[in-house]
């Protein structure tokens, strides 16, 4: 997860981890409002990470710290 579309802003940064607040206070489009909420509402972390990079799940499942984590905390 990143401050903007690091294709359009060349100053966007990338979050390793925020918490779901910031998410909705920032208003980063992350993924399916109802899901998120859902995850939120049940204290589920979520992990974005890029699926069509080779070797991501891969180091996923080694677990290597890939994408942004979501959290309450």
């Amino acid at each position: 997860i990143y401050s903007a579309d690091p294709e359009k802003d060349p100053t966007a940064t990338k979050f390793d981890t925020i918490t779901y607040k910031d998410v909705l206070s920032k208003g980063l489009k992350i993924m399916d409002s109802t899901a998120f909420t859902l995850s939120e509402e049940n204290n589920l972390p979520i992990l974005v990470f890029d699926m069509n990079t080779k070797g991501n799940l891969q180091k996923l499942i080694t677990g290597e710290n890939i994408g942004t984590i979501v959290t309450d905390k």
